[in-house]
């Protein structure tokens, strides 16, 4: 098959790595990749969010089977496009890609299903959601509805916190994004991610995760991308993730389908749990970053087999093969990051590093110049490992992180605290 992955992060270089272990694979491209995918694959350059121009380089380049890796593509009706065009594509229509788009409308989701989720209240106006705000108290968690880059959630321990959010929300800091803002009740509990594909018809499960979204140690700061994740989350017992399945995720897909956007592909289903009660946070429409990392490396070659079936309308028949271990990726960022960071500075040591099934630095933010790779982007590398135990695939991520030579980088060195009982 001729394969085309589109995104150039680092879910998109384990994307890349995973599809490459299948001798399904006889050509891939990846647009626009980076410096990492580069060394692997071949990267083109278009604009990705623009259908026609995805569908054209399609059809010039006799792909056969296009994934879409992240969701303003998506949400820009890029997989419609190419189903238009008889492209074999894995990730959702523009219709269902509102699961993520848009927080209002998956509350809307919600309340037709019956999904359990946190209490909420949609604004338009900046006047009446911090009436609304100074009514609830804090804590409370503002997000904008539209696709924020993952920063449009602000968790405010106090009231002052979350009126500035309105301000900055309404005040264009997020853009359109913010033109309508959701306000929830704070959920108490311990977060997960779990990982699902769906056919339109079919359910299946393949993973869950936890990401350390603050950027400092012990889950303080801002908000982040992402810094770091594990896999598997330990919270996720079969119970819980039973649960998810039935009470949350069947019947969101359920009304999906009933709304006439029946959902195909990944469906991120972002949780907190409490008391052993799973309850919704968000949806996402793709793989996580960086939880796609842990997934991919614990997947590995299945991972192709398992997308083309979800595409095509076949998972019903389909199993997930999942070894008995562990995965975690850290992510190494700008200083800087989540603010303002500088680009273009180097990276050294990436060379000397393990290129295993085992252990593999996936390239989120670079760029090559002249022989040297340079850091262009807030996230920029996770080092990613597997082991039998969480604790032995930690050892081996900090190994590689320690490897680096990379003074204007940092990265969090407690990824998994909280599983491994470091409270």
């Amino acid at each position: 098959m001729n394969i085309l992955i589109l995104g150039g992060g680092g879910r998109e270089h384990a994307l890349a790595w995973a599809v490459l272990q299948n001798p399904k694979c006889d050509r891939l491209i990846v647009a626009p990749g980076n410096a990492g995918i580069a060394r692997i694959a071949e990267c083109a350059s278009f604009d990705i969010e623009n259908g026609a121009a995805t569908v054209a380089f399609v059809e010039e380049n006799a792909i056969d089977f296009v994934i879409v890796g992240p969701e303003a593509p998506l949400a820009a009706g890029v997989a419609d496009r190419l189903r238009d065009a008889g492209v074999l594509v894995f990730g959702p229509s523009l219709e269902a890609a509102r699961l993520e788009a848009s927080k209002g409308f998956t509350k809307e989701i919600c309340d037709a299903a019956g999904a359990p989720t946190a209490g909420y209240a949609r604004f338009t106006e900046a006047a009446p959601a911090k009436e609304y705000i100074r009514a609830e108290g804090a804590p409370i968690v503002v997000k904008a509805d539209g696709l924020a880059a993952g920063k449009g959630v602000i968790v405010a321990m106090d009231v002052d916190t979350a009126l500035a959010a309105i301000d900055d929300m309404f005040g264009g800091e997020f853009g359109a994004a913010g033109a309508e803002v959701v306000i929830e009740e704070f959920m108490e509990g311990e977060e997960a991610s779990f990982f699902v594909l769906c056919d339109g018809e079919t359910v299946l499960p393949i993973g869950t995760a936890q990401d350390h979204k603050r950027v400092g140690e012990g889950d303080t700061g801002p908000n982040t991308g992402g810094m770091g994740a594990y896999s598997p989350a330990p919270v996720m017992t079969d119970a819980v993730t039973e649960k998810a399945l039935e009470e949350i995720v069947k019947p969101t897909m359920a009304e999906m389908a009933r709304r006439g956007a029946p959902y195909q592909g990944v469906l991120y289903v972002g949780l907190m749990i409490k008391d052993g009660q799973p309850r919704l946070v968000e949806y996402n429409v793709r793989f996580g970053d960086p939880e796609c990392q842990v997934l991919m490396m614990r997947l590995g070659a299945q991972a192709l087999d398992l997308m083309q079936a979800a595409a095509e309308g076949r998972l019903a028949g389909m199993r997930v093969n999942w070894a008995e271990d562990h995965a975690m990726t850290v992510v190494l960022a700008a200083r800087g990051y989540p603010g303002a960071y500088e680009k273009g500075s180097e990276i050294r040591g990436l060379d000397s590093l393990p290129e295993t099934s085992e252990e593999m630095c996936f390239h989120a933010g670079t760029v090559e110049k002249d022989g040297r790779i340079l850091a262009n982007g807030g996230r920029v590398l996770n080092v990613t490992a597997r082991g039998d135990s969480l604790a032995a695939a930690r050892a081996r991520a900090y190994a590689m992180a320690d490897a680096i030579d990379w003074p204007e980088g940092f990265y969090r060195r407690d990824i998994g605290w909280r599983a491994l009982g470091e409270v």
